[in-house]
């Protein structure tokens, strides 16, 4: 239980403080972090205060990279090394803080706008072999030459390019997706519009449709303890047309695998928490990011959704959840991360939560009766999708329609769900009058009712039952050896 909720306490007496040390090689560090393209991107813009974001796991370069940048660019560099939510986002919050004109995002990135116009340029700091993702990979999983796309981690995408290169001969109808990089600000969009989706961009020709292609898809390392928990190869999964055909290679191994039945499992699960948010009378909204473009006008729609439900929300701030931190809301059925594609699924595949934390489109799929549209059932993870303005948008049906009346039964309960609270006061089918003994409280607050079925309330207050009595002296010292306590 102390390891659910807390780190031992042996943990922070042998925990080493200061920098981890250097972990690139000095000669490679241009190479690796690309500084020559930086210091290009750096000298073009004329920036004089310049922030550069790097995860926890290149921390030990930042000072390093931060020094060799200093002195090819003249300008001032400060380093964003603990950001209040997932590393993959840009901290423009913390850049603006520092004055800074321009970001350097090192490391994985979701590759999510940011909420405001800053320039940035990313590094992704990733090298890979193709030797070890050869043309045998991909042909032993598509022997015949069918409609395939090629997808990557962003910082895979190079990879990718060459394998499409050697497979091109046999494979005519191949796509190769490339990462969807924010636009420079003030630059127009290209012409013809290539479709965009889960953070990818795809050249798709006229007529044609992602859905019919299967996909092969290039990442993961062999460092990772557990594929199931990549948010990116997550969502691909979720997302793609459950018909076609996706497999996987590790470019650090060359071990291909089909992911059919990883993709059953990540749905079936999706379909758990859709049953939970129905059940749910308390939602807590936890916003998990500030800098990602549209965050406010998400947070709006979501509190709309839990009011048109019938739920009741509480929107929550608390930086990255953690099961301590949420265990502090007993009261709160089900939780809905506000965050980037890959912050709003890193923490669902954890069991170490009380209560389950949900995507966006879950609580979509949960509260809203008119979803999803006739032949479109996608599993979106960005909460952009869900918004006015999105080819996925759903509106709310207006309160007379009959959507919000279809019977419901719960498939964890075995219950059967009750329509709104508003939908029920609404109702004037029945005009007879029916005389109450006394008042009754119409609505009470969740939290109010968690707390009275609780065996223990707390401190009871106890005006005037006890008797007042004049102040005395208490212990004195510290809690390990109060001064009235013996040595023994």
């Amino acid at each position: 239980m102390e390891s659910m909720f807390s780190s031992p306490a042996e943990a922070a007496l042998q925990r080493e403080a200061g920098m981890p040390g250097l972990l690139t090689p000095l000669p490679d560090l241009d190479r690796v972090y690309e500084l020559e393209r930086v210091a290009g991107f750096v000298r073009d813009l004329g920036c004089e205060r310049v922030a550069l974001q790097f995860p926890d796991q290149l921390l030990g370069d930042a000072v390093a990279v931060a020094a060799r940048l200093e002195e090819t660019t003249g300008s001032k560099m400060f380093i964003l090394g603990d950001t209040a939510y997932g590393s993959c986002c840009v901290d423009v919050l913390g850049a603006e803080q520092a004055g800074a004109q321009a970001v350097i995002h090192f490391g994985p990135a979701c590759l999510s706008p940011p909420a405001r116009p800053l320039p940035v340029t990313f590094v992704l700091c990733y090298c890979l072999a193709l030797e070890l993702c050869v043309k045998a990979c991909f042909e032993a999983q598509n022997p015949d030459p069918k409609a395939v796309v090629l997808l990557s981690e962003a910082c895979a995408h190079a990879l990718v390019r060459a394998l499409a290169t050697l497979l091109r001969p046999r494979y005519l109808d191949l796509l190769v997706s490339s990462p969807a990089f924010p636009l420079p600000v003030g630059s127009l969009s290209p012409e013809p519009k290539p479709l965009e989706r889960f953070g990818r961009r795809f050249p798709l020709a006229p007529g044609r449709r992602l859905e019919e292609y299967g996909a092969f898809y290039v990442g993961g390392s062999k460092a990772s303890p557990d594929p199931d928990l990549d948010p990116d190869l997550s969502r691909l999964l979720l997302g793609w047309a459950p018909g076609q055909p996706f497999s996987s290679c590790c470019p650090d191994t060359g071990k291909t695998q089909d992911e059919g039945a990883r993709a059953g499992r990540l749905r079936a699960r999706r379909r758990y928490l859709v049953e939970r948010a129905r059940d749910a009378r308390v939602v807590g909204l936890l916003v998990g990011t500030l800098g990602v473009a549209q965050h406010r006008e998400a947070l709006a729609h979501l509190r709309n959704l839990t009011q048109a439900a019938g739920k009741r929300s509480y929107v929550l701030a608390l930086g990255r959840p953690t099961p301590a931190k949420l265990a502090n809301f007993p009261e709160v059925d089900v939780f809905v991360l506000l965050a980037c594609p890959l912050g709003a699924l890193a923490p669902q595949l954890s069991g170490s939560f009380f209560q389950p934390i949900l995507a966006p489109c879950e609580l979509e799929a949960a509260c809203n009766p008119a979803w999803p549209p006739p032949g479109l059932a996608p599993h979106l993870t960005h909460y952009v999708d869900l918004l006015p303005g999105s080819p996925f948008h759903v509106p709310l049906p207006p309160s007379e329609s009959e959507l919000w009346e279809t019977p419901d039964v719960s498939l964890i309960t075995g219950d059967l769900r009750p329509p709104p609270a508003w939908k029920s006061s609404n109702d004037h089918g029945s005009l007879a009058l029916t005389p109450r003994p006394q008042l009754e409280l119409a609505e009470s607050i969740p939290a109010a009712s968690f707390l009275t079925s609780r065996s223990w309330q707390g401190l009871e207050p106890r005006l005037g039952q006890t008797p007042v009595t004049e102040a005395v002296s208490g212990r004195r010292g510290i809690a390990i050896a109060y001064e009235d306590e013996g040595s023994g």
